[in-house]
């Protein structure tokens, strides 16, 4: 498991609240931060998402484990030969928040935990799904995003030389309206096996 907030994590009063909320509402998830979770330094890959589903990650306090996101996401890397050996994954912000959409705030609150597992994981690739995981991750490495824009499909080279993936998220938003295709996210995927990071 990676560095995470504690279980009562108060920093972002709005996500502590929805949390609370949610242990009334759902009181059979796990309402709680979700912290990063598989092969730990082991890992060829580090993939970084937006936040936990409500009734995905947040119901089984595992990152991608529970919704759709996660099904297309396990179901293309399985597809180009990966296996939970070799993955780590993980999101910029640890809880859930309100329709999904965090606050600049609470992606700064949750800064120093994505840097500490940029520091503790050292996958010599790392996959962004969607802008604010891109841009959190370039942050936590003390880069600009203005020097290195988010595009789907682009490749960022990262100061200690590690290379960064961009992806369209692949949230069930996305995939219902085309914006990105089950074609699409393969590629990528298969970029970064091509690249050499792939599973030995």
């Amino acid at each position: 498991m990676s560095p995470g907030p504690a279980a009562d994590c108060p920093f972002c009063p709005r996500l502590a609240a929805f949390r609370a909320a949610n242990r009334t509402s759902l009181p059979d998830f796990h309402n709680a931060p979700v912290r990063g979770h598989g092969a730990g330094p082991a890992a060829r890959l580090l993939i970084v998402g937006l936040a936990p589903g409500l009734r995905g990650a947040n119901r089984t306090g595992l990152p991608f484990r529970g919704d759709r996101s996660g099904d297309l996401l396990w179901e293309t890397l399985a597809q180009a030969g990966w296996t939970d050996a070799d993955i780590h994954v993980t999101n910029a912000v640890k809880c859930v928040p309100p329709e999904n959409k965090p606050l600049p705030a609470e992606i700064a609150a949750c800064a120093p935990f994505l840097r500490a597992e940029l520091a503790a994981l050292p996958a010599p690739a790392i996959l962004a799904l969607g802008r604010v995981a891109h841009d959190a991750i370039l942050r936590a490495a003390g880069l600009k995003p203005s020097g290195h824009p988010f595009a789907h499909g682009a490749i960022h080279v990262l100061g200690d030389g590690r290379r960064l993936f961009d992806s369209y998220h692949c949230s069930r938003y996305n995939v219902a309206t085309g914006r990105l295709t089950p074609a699409m996210f393969r590629a990528v995927i298969g970029t970064i096996s091509a690249a050499g990071a792939a599973a030995s």
